[in-house]
């Protein structure tokens, strides 16, 4: 089941929520450096790091899933995000050449048609990045943080999971390695935290980062049809401010 969104955005203006997006989002963009000119898509919650990419690629849209909530962003200009359904994207096949996934592939319930749709909009070219908890992890055992909802997944399960969707991974890579705890003098010790555990113990991490490219071999067939962007569902009445 998906958590709400307002319970999402309220998460990343907590002290550790802010640790995270911030740690989160260099590995995010030691995946992607450079998408000047890129179309851009984020999948379940990825407004916090979207931002990241915005002042470079030629357009950056967040889809939200309808039983998660979707909130405006940003909050200035026009707003890019939509409530969708996911095993149903809204968008024209071979359209999109990155998608970000996070807080989403651990709550779908149709795991296969979830990433066969996104390899539908994909570009041959595309790149998907997919942030996920951990199994191994205590991220995934405490659900005092988004990252301790749903269905973890280690790496071996994520590898079966992309070849069965046709996806080829290129980069891995892990993040959280600090307990889940927001405690003053662990958020402020998080570098050396991320430091040691990513060199001693990186099977532990709280999540799990996967870059994997489209497969062509993989027949398109009649694929889903494109629809209407449902009505935008805000929740809260805020817009969710990029940090």
């Amino acid at each position: 089941m998906h958590m709400d969104a307002k319970y999402l955005r309220d998460f990343y203006t907590r002290p550790l929520g802010t640790v995270v997006r911030r740690r989160l989002g260099k590995r995010l963009r030691a995946h992607w450096p450079q998408l000047k000119g890129l179309t851009v898509v984020g999948l379940g919650f990825a407004t916090p790091y979207l931002g990241l990419f915005r002042e470079e690629a030629a357009a950056v849209t967040a889809l939200m899933p309808a039983r998660q909530g979707a909130l405006v962003w940003p909050r200035r200009g026009p707003v890019k995000t939509a409530l969708i359904d996911e095993q149903a994207l809204p968008l024209p096949a071979a359209s999109v050449d990155r998608l970000l996934v996070i807080h989403s592939l651990e709550m779908v319930e149709g795991v296969r048609p979830f990433l066969r749709e996104i390899w539908r909009v994909l570009r041959p070219e595309g790149r998907l990045l997919l942030v996920v908890p951990n199994r191994r992890s205590i991220w995934s055992r405490i659900d005092a943080t988004p990252f301790g909802h749903g269905q973890p997944y280690n790496r071996g399960q994520l590898e079966r999971l992309l070849d069965d969707a046709m996806f080829t991974p290129v980069g891995w890579s892990t993040a959280l390695h600090m307990p889940p705890w927001e405690r003053r003098v662990l958020v402020r010790s998080i570098a050396v935290w991320e430091r040691l555990g990513g060199a001693i113990a990186p099977a532990f991490a709280g999540v799990n980062i996967i870059e994997a490219q489209k497969e062509l071999l993989a027949p398109i067939g009649g694929g889903s049809k494109v629809r209407a962007t449902p009505k935008l569902v805000t929740v809260g009445g805020d817009a969710f401010v990029t940090l």
